[in-house]
Protein backbone atom coordinates (compact mmCIF):
# COMPACT_ATOMS: atom_id res chain seq x y z
CA UNK A 1 0.00 0.00 0.00
CA UNK A 2 1.37 3.40 -1.28
CA UNK A 3 2.13 6.36 1.17
CA UNK A 4 1.91 9.94 0.07
CA UNK A 5 4.84 11.19 -0.02
CA UNK A 6 6.02 13.09 3.55
CA UNK A 7 7.06 17.00 3.70
CA UNK A 8 9.87 18.13 5.67
CA UNK A 9 9.31 20.91 7.32
CA UNK A 10 12.29 23.63 6.95
CA UNK A 11 14.70 23.87 9.06
CA UNK A 12 13.88 26.27 12.28
CA UNK A 13 16.00 29.94 11.18
CA UNK A 14 18.55 30.92 13.67
CA UNK A 15 17.12 33.20 16.30
CA UNK A 16 15.94 36.61 16.01
CA UNK A 17 15.26 35.95 11.69
CA UNK A 18 11.97 35.55 10.69
CA UNK A 19 10.72 31.79 9.35
CA UNK A 20 10.52 31.58 5.33
CA UNK A 21 7.00 31.72 4.63
CA UNK A 22 5.17 28.56 3.68
CA UNK A 23 3.04 28.34 0.74
CA UNK A 24 0.08 25.73 -0.39
CA UNK A 25 1.38 22.59 -2.30
CA UNK A 26 -1.69 23.02 -4.65
CA UNK A 27 -1.18 26.84 -4.81
CA UNK A 28 1.69 28.24 -4.70
CA UNK A 29 0.58 32.23 -4.91
CA UNK A 30 -1.24 31.22 -1.79
CA UNK A 31 0.78 31.67 1.60
CA UNK A 32 -0.58 29.37 5.00
CA UNK A 33 0.35 28.42 8.43
CA UNK A 34 -2.10 25.25 7.54
CA UNK A 35 -0.13 21.85 7.63
CA UNK A 36 -1.57 18.35 7.32
CA UNK A 37 -1.51 16.04 10.05
CA UNK A 38 -0.59 13.13 8.32
CA UNK A 39 1.91 14.30 5.64
CA UNK A 40 2.84 17.61 7.15
CA UNK A 41 2.57 19.59 3.47
CA UNK A 42 1.03 23.04 4.16
CA UNK A 43 -1.90 23.09 2.74
CA UNK A 44 -4.67 26.65 2.43
CA UNK A 45 -8.14 26.71 3.67
CA UNK A 46 -9.46 25.50 0.51
CA UNK A 47 -7.54 22.58 -0.42
CA UNK A 48 -7.74 21.16 3.98
CA UNK A 49 -10.21 19.27 4.56
CA UNK A 50 -11.77 18.19 8.17
CA UNK A 51 -10.14 14.70 9.55
CA UNK A 52 -11.08 13.42 13.23
CA UNK A 53 -8.12 14.88 14.72
CA UNK A 54 -6.92 18.06 12.18
CA UNK A 55 -7.07 18.62 8.80
CA UNK A 56 -5.82 16.93 6.00
CA UNK A 57 -4.74 17.30 2.38
CA UNK A 58 -6.91 15.79 -0.64
CA UNK A 59 -4.37 13.51 -1.09
CA UNK A 60 -4.02 12.02 2.14
CA UNK A 61 -7.97 12.12 2.43
CA UNK A 62 -8.32 10.00 -0.75
CA UNK A 63 -5.17 7.46 0.12
CA UNK A 64 -7.19 6.70 3.69
CA UNK A 65 -10.62 6.35 1.93
CA UNK A 66 -8.59 3.64 -0.44
CA UNK A 67 -7.21 2.11 2.36
CA UNK A 68 -10.73 1.40 4.37
CA UNK A 69 -12.04 0.55 0.98
CA UNK A 70 -9.39 -2.12 0.61
CA UNK A 71 -11.00 -3.90 4.14
CA UNK A 72 -14.18 -3.99 2.18
CA UNK A 73 -15.29 -7.28 0.53
CA UNK A 74 -17.70 -6.58 -2.63
CA UNK A 75 -20.68 -7.04 -0.63
CA UNK A 76 -20.20 -4.65 1.99
CA UNK A 77 -19.05 -6.92 4.48
CA UNK A 78 -15.61 -6.89 6.31
CA UNK A 79 -12.75 -9.11 4.63
CA UNK A 80 -11.88 -12.34 6.72
CA UNK A 81 -8.21 -12.45 7.51
CA UNK A 82 -8.79 -15.90 7.81
CA UNK A 83 -11.38 -17.12 5.75
CA UNK A 84 -11.35 -21.12 6.70
CA UNK A 85 -11.44 -20.23 10.50
CA UNK A 86 -15.15 -19.88 10.68
CA UNK A 87 -15.74 -22.89 8.71
CA UNK A 88 -13.24 -24.98 10.93
CA UNK A 89 -14.97 -23.60 14.10
CA UNK A 90 -18.80 -24.98 12.92
CA UNK A 91 -16.93 -28.39 11.76
CA UNK A 92 -15.08 -28.89 15.65
CA UNK A 93 -18.82 -28.15 16.85
CA UNK A 94 -20.45 -30.81 14.24
CA UNK A 95 -18.01 -33.68 15.48
CA UNK A 96 -18.18 -32.90 19.30
CA UNK A 97 -22.02 -33.37 18.48
CA UNK A 98 -21.50 -36.47 16.60
CA UNK A 99 -18.95 -37.89 19.42
CA UNK A 100 -21.27 -36.97 22.30
CA UNK A 101 -24.64 -39.20 20.69
CA UNK A 102 -22.43 -41.60 19.21
CA UNK A 103 -21.15 -42.11 22.90
CA UNK A 104 -24.73 -41.85 24.63
CA UNK A 105 -26.16 -44.83 22.48
CA UNK A 106 -26.14 -43.19 18.42
CA UNK A 107 -28.92 -42.09 16.43
CA UNK A 108 -31.35 -44.39 18.79
CA UNK A 109 -30.24 -42.98 22.22
CA UNK A 110 -31.52 -40.07 24.42
CA UNK A 111 -29.33 -37.50 23.74
CA UNK A 112 -29.81 -37.47 19.86
CA UNK A 113 -33.54 -37.60 20.72
CA UNK A 114 -32.87 -34.18 22.34
CA UNK A 115 -31.06 -32.51 19.77
CA UNK A 116 -32.76 -34.10 16.41
CA UNK A 117 -35.56 -32.21 15.53
CA UNK A 118 -39.25 -33.48 15.93
CA UNK A 119 -42.94 -31.21 15.23
CA UNK A 120 -44.96 -32.20 18.04
CA UNK A 121 -42.92 -34.95 19.83
CA UNK A 122 -42.53 -39.20 19.69
CA UNK A 123 -43.64 -41.45 21.86
CA UNK A 124 -40.78 -44.03 22.34
CA UNK A 125 -40.18 -47.50 23.13
CA UNK A 126 -37.66 -47.66 25.99
CA UNK A 127 -35.91 -50.49 24.53
CA UNK A 128 -32.94 -48.46 22.41
CA UNK A 129 -34.54 -50.05 19.46
CA UNK A 130 -35.74 -46.25 18.08
CA UNK A 131 -39.09 -47.74 17.88
CA UNK A 132 -42.22 -45.40 18.85
CA UNK A 133 -45.83 -45.47 19.15
CA UNK A 134 -47.23 -43.05 15.47
CA UNK A 135 -49.76 -40.67 16.43
CA UNK A 136 -49.41 -41.08 20.35
CA UNK A 137 -49.71 -37.84 22.47
CA UNK A 138 -47.86 -37.60 25.27
CA UNK A 139 -50.65 -37.85 27.83
CA UNK A 140 -51.44 -41.12 26.32
CA UNK A 141 -47.78 -42.24 26.41
CA UNK A 142 -47.42 -41.74 29.87
CA UNK A 143 -50.10 -44.39 30.36
CA UNK A 144 -47.86 -46.65 28.40
CA UNK A 145 -45.66 -49.18 30.07
CA UNK A 146 -42.21 -49.45 29.06
CA UNK A 147 -42.57 -46.05 27.04
CA UNK A 148 -41.61 -42.10 27.47
CA UNK A 149 -42.01 -39.27 25.68
CA UNK A 150 -39.22 -37.20 23.68
CA UNK A 151 -40.12 -33.92 23.19
CA UNK A 152 -40.44 -31.79 20.67
CA UNK A 153 -40.29 -28.47 19.11
CA UNK A 154 -44.34 -27.80 19.53
CA UNK A 155 -44.16 -29.05 22.97
CA UNK A 156 -41.15 -27.16 24.51
CA UNK A 157 -37.94 -28.40 22.98
CA UNK A 158 -37.69 -25.49 20.84
CA UNK A 159 -33.72 -26.28 20.77
CA UNK A 160 -34.64 -28.37 18.12
CA UNK A 161 -34.38 -25.91 15.60
CA UNK A 162 -30.96 -24.99 15.48
CA UNK A 163 -29.39 -27.66 17.40
CA UNK A 164 -30.89 -30.22 14.84
CA UNK A 165 -28.68 -28.85 12.36
CA UNK A 166 -25.43 -29.73 14.20
CA UNK A 167 -26.82 -33.25 15.48
CA UNK A 168 -25.77 -36.52 13.19
CA UNK A 169 -25.86 -39.97 13.52
CA UNK A 170 -23.64 -41.68 11.06
CA UNK A 171 -20.24 -41.52 10.25
CA UNK A 172 -21.33 -41.21 6.32
CA UNK A 173 -24.04 -38.38 6.92
CA UNK A 174 -21.76 -36.20 9.18
CA UNK A 175 -18.45 -36.30 6.83
CA UNK A 176 -20.19 -35.65 3.54
CA UNK A 177 -21.86 -32.67 5.22
CA UNK A 178 -18.66 -31.47 6.99
CA UNK A 179 -16.51 -32.30 3.91
CA UNK A 180 -19.06 -30.19 1.75
CA UNK A 181 -19.03 -27.74 4.40
CA UNK A 182 -15.21 -27.30 4.42
CA UNK A 183 -15.05 -26.65 0.53
CA UNK A 184 -18.15 -24.54 0.28
CA UNK A 185 -17.64 -22.20 3.37
CA UNK A 186 -14.40 -21.12 3.18
CA UNK A 187 -14.82 -19.69 -0.57
CA UNK A 188 -18.12 -17.66 0.61
CA UNK A 189 -17.01 -16.27 3.83
CA UNK A 190 -14.15 -14.37 1.59
CA UNK A 191 -16.62 -13.27 -0.67
CA UNK A 192 -19.31 -12.08 2.33
CA UNK A 193 -17.07 -11.95 5.27
CA UNK A 194 -17.42 -13.78 8.22
CA UNK A 195 -20.86 -11.99 9.82
CA UNK A 196 -22.86 -12.55 6.50
CA UNK A 197 -21.51 -15.72 6.39
CA UNK A 198 -22.52 -16.71 9.31
CA UNK A 199 -26.53 -15.51 8.81
CA UNK A 200 -26.28 -17.35 5.72
CA UNK A 201 -25.32 -20.61 7.41
CA UNK A 202 -28.06 -20.16 10.44
CA UNK A 203 -31.03 -18.65 8.43
CA UNK A 204 -30.57 -21.44 5.76
CA UNK A 205 -30.48 -24.32 8.95
CA UNK A 206 -33.69 -21.84 10.60
CA UNK A 207 -35.27 -22.46 7.53
CA UNK A 208 -34.61 -26.16 7.18
CA UNK A 209 -36.17 -26.87 10.58
CA UNK A 210 -38.92 -24.31 9.86
CA UNK A 211 -39.65 -26.42 6.59
CA UNK A 212 -39.72 -29.84 8.71
CA UNK A 213 -42.54 -28.53 10.92
CA UNK A 214 -44.43 -27.92 8.15
CA UNK A 215 -44.14 -30.53 5.83
CA UNK A 216 -42.81 -33.28 7.60
CA UNK A 217 -45.14 -35.89 9.78
CA UNK A 218 -45.50 -34.37 13.37
CA UNK A 219 -43.78 -37.37 14.78
CA UNK A 220 -40.88 -37.72 12.77
CA UNK A 221 -37.34 -36.67 13.28
CA UNK A 222 -34.76 -35.25 11.43
CA UNK A 223 -31.01 -34.36 11.82
CA UNK A 224 -27.71 -33.19 9.81
CA UNK A 225 -26.35 -29.82 8.65
CA UNK A 226 -27.98 -30.55 4.99
CA UNK A 227 -30.85 -27.79 5.42
CA UNK A 228 -27.34 -25.13 6.14
CA UNK A 229 -25.30 -26.95 3.63
CA UNK A 230 -28.72 -26.56 0.81
CA UNK A 231 -28.18 -23.00 2.57
CA UNK A 232 -24.69 -22.30 1.21
CA UNK A 233 -25.40 -23.61 -2.08
CA UNK A 234 -27.94 -21.37 -2.92
CA UNK A 235 -26.11 -18.59 -1.90
CA UNK A 236 -22.80 -19.24 -3.96
CA UNK A 237 -25.28 -19.92 -6.63
CA UNK A 238 -27.13 -16.49 -6.81
CA UNK A 239 -23.24 -14.75 -5.79
CA UNK A 240 -21.89 -16.87 -8.96
CA UNK A 241 -24.60 -15.83 -11.07
CA UNK A 242 -24.56 -11.76 -9.85
CA UNK A 243 -20.79 -11.67 -10.66
CA UNK A 244 -21.00 -13.61 -14.08
CA UNK A 245 -19.03 -16.85 -12.38
CA UNK A 246 -19.14 -19.99 -13.37
CA UNK A 247 -22.97 -20.70 -12.00
CA UNK A 248 -23.31 -23.47 -14.27
CA UNK A 249 -21.09 -26.33 -12.26
CA UNK A 250 -22.82 -25.05 -8.80
CA UNK A 251 -26.33 -25.61 -10.19
CA UNK A 252 -24.88 -28.91 -11.76
CA UNK A 253 -23.64 -29.83 -7.82
CA UNK A 254 -27.25 -28.55 -6.47
CA UNK A 255 -28.98 -30.88 -8.68
CA UNK A 256 -26.97 -33.84 -7.93
CA UNK A 257 -27.70 -33.51 -3.89
CA UNK A 258 -31.43 -32.96 -5.19
CA UNK A 259 -31.61 -36.28 -7.02
CA UNK A 260 -29.94 -38.04 -4.10
CA UNK A 261 -32.67 -35.96 -1.66
CA UNK A 262 -35.27 -37.63 -4.12
CA UNK A 263 -34.21 -41.27 -4.13
CA UNK A 264 -32.93 -40.94 -0.82
CA UNK A 265 -36.56 -40.87 0.03
CA UNK A 266 -37.68 -41.93 3.70
CA UNK A 267 -33.72 -41.80 4.60
CA UNK A 268 -33.97 -38.02 3.29
CA UNK A 269 -35.43 -34.83 4.86
CA UNK A 270 -36.45 -33.39 1.50
CA UNK A 271 -38.04 -30.75 3.82
CA UNK A 272 -34.91 -29.75 5.28
CA UNK A 273 -33.44 -29.56 2.18
CA UNK A 274 -35.57 -27.64 0.61
CA UNK A 275 -35.83 -25.18 3.43
CA UNK A 276 -32.23 -24.92 3.71
CA UNK A 277 -31.89 -23.66 0.02
CA UNK A 278 -34.61 -21.28 0.00
CA UNK A 279 -33.35 -20.04 2.86
CA UNK A 280 -29.99 -19.33 1.82
CA UNK A 281 -31.24 -18.19 -1.16
CA UNK A 282 -33.62 -15.33 0.54
CA UNK A 283 -30.55 -13.67 2.78
CA UNK A 284 -28.02 -14.06 -0.41
CA UNK A 285 -30.38 -12.14 -1.81
CA UNK A 286 -30.87 -9.20 0.39
CA UNK A 287 -27.31 -8.79 0.95
CA UNK A 288 -26.52 -9.85 -2.89
CA UNK A 289 -28.73 -7.65 -4.52
CA UNK A 290 -28.96 -4.72 -2.45
CA UNK A 291 -27.29 -1.29 -4.27
CA UNK A 292 -23.96 -0.30 -3.21
CA UNK A 293 -25.41 2.42 -1.91
CA UNK A 294 -28.23 1.10 0.44
CA UNK A 295 -26.07 -1.59 1.95
CA UNK A 296 -25.55 -0.26 5.17
CA UNK A 297 -29.02 0.39 4.92
CA UNK A 298 -30.77 -2.57 4.36
CA UNK A 299 -28.63 -5.38 4.44
CA UNK A 300 -29.09 -5.89 8.39
CA UNK A 301 -32.74 -4.94 8.49
CA UNK A 302 -33.66 -7.25 5.22
CA UNK A 303 -31.70 -10.19 7.08
CA UNK A 304 -33.94 -10.03 10.18
CA UNK A 305 -36.96 -9.43 8.44
CA UNK A 306 -36.38 -12.90 6.79
CA UNK A 307 -35.23 -14.45 10.44
CA UNK A 308 -38.82 -13.19 12.03
CA UNK A 309 -40.55 -13.96 9.18
CA UNK A 310 -39.55 -17.99 9.75
CA UNK A 311 -39.98 -17.12 13.93
CA UNK A 312 -43.40 -16.70 12.87
CA UNK A 313 -44.45 -19.27 10.17
CA UNK A 314 -42.54 -21.45 13.19
CA UNK A 315 -44.70 -19.99 15.77
CA UNK A 316 -48.16 -20.39 13.09
CA UNK A 317 -47.13 -24.33 13.52
CA UNK A 318 -46.27 -24.74 16.82
CA UNK A 319 -49.78 -23.33 17.51
CA UNK A 320 -51.22 -25.50 15.15
CA UNK A 321 -49.75 -28.50 16.75
CA UNK A 322 -50.57 -28.11 19.75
Amino acid sequence: MSQPPSFQPPAQPPWGQQPPVQVCYRHPERATLIGCQRCRRPICPECMVEAHVGVQCPECVREGARATRSAEGPYGGTRSANPRLTSLVLIGVNVGVFLLIVLTGGGLGRWANRLAITPLGQCLVDDSTGRYYPGLGQAACDAVQGAYWADGVATGAWWQLITSAFAHAELLHVATNLLTLYFLGPPLEQVLGRARFLAVYFVSALAGSAAVLWLAAPDSSALGASGAIFGLLGALLLIARKSGGNYQQIAMWLGINVVITVLGGAYISWQGHLGGLIGGLAVAAVLVLTPREQRARWQWPGVIAVTLLLLVLIAVRVVMLR
